[in-house]
């Protein structure tokens, strides 16, 4: 994707308020790169998100939907003057969608998941060196810019000032997606992306729980339905043409 260096300045604090101050971290929106949209349908994904929607993005693989997601939600929170402070990212870890049996505390149980979400974050910033860019995604980390979230984990909780991305949401049942948006608090912002036709759900009645929250989701004013399609691949050319292919042999 285009991309382009931004010069980090220093931020005096002049003008800030107390919570803006409180806010302000080593790692803000002046080390990203300014990555746009490529497709039409990833236009409109920005456009619709600077405008406040919430989103719902589903279709293709390899149309950059969870890129350009996190994209934005880093772009605002790292910028001090918004009222987010963090984003959770939020998946089914597994398609038990339990993590117990599995070694070691929660972040440990799903650092194995957190590898493409750090791939991503790596081409955001255009560091010199693996290491410049390691110590930068641990200090994200530490400042607790991203967290990760299974849905094992999120019952119970309530989401303010931040920014959750449910990605691989076609993995989800229907109660599932009902209890995550449910957990939306204040000064919050949420963005689902999936594809139905990756679907690890075995169940018919769980396979179709997304097409039934989509429905829903279709009638509200604050959320912004996009499907991405075809056209929209950006992945590679082999993976476009594949899909292409595959998708006119009706498999």
């Amino acid at each position: 994707m285009p991309r382009k260096r931004k010069t980090a300045s220093v931020v005096t604090g002049i003008g800030m308020t107390a919570k803006q101050m409180r806010r302000k971290k080593p790692i803000n929106s002046d080390f990203l790169n300014d990555i746009q949209p490529l497709t039409e349908n990833q236009k409109k994904f920005f456009d619709d998100y600077n405008e406040g929607k919430h989103l719902f993005a589903y279709g293709c693989a390899g149309t950059g939907k969870t890129f350009i997601a996190l994209y934005n939600a880093l772009k605002e929170v790292l910028d001090h003057t918004t009222p987010y402070q963090k984003i959770y990212m939020v998946r089914s870890l597994v398609s038990t969608r339990e993590i117990g049996f599995l070694p070691g505390d929660h972040e440990d149980k799903s650092a194995l998941y957190q590898i493409p979400y750090k791939n991503m974050v790596k081409y955001m910033f255009e560091m010199n060196t693996d290491a410049d860019f390691e110590m930068l995604y641990g200090n994200l980390k530490t400042q607790e810019t991203i967290s990760f979230w299974s849905t094992s984990f999120i019952r119970g909780t309530t989401l303010d000032n931040a920014i959750v991305i449910v990605d691989e949401c076609q993995n989800l049942n229907f109660h599932e997606l009902d209890s995550i948006i449910t957990r939306v608090g204040e000064d919050t912002k949420i963005m689902f992306c999936g594809d139905a036709t990756q679907s690890d759900l075995t169940r018919d009645k769980e396979r179709n729980g997304i097409i039934d929250f989509m429905r829903i989701l279709q009638q509200m004013e604050s959320f912004s339905c996009i499907e991405f399609g075809l056209e929209d691949i950006v992945r590679s050319g082999l993976c476009k043409e594949y899909l292409t292919t595959k998708h006119a042999m009706s498999m």
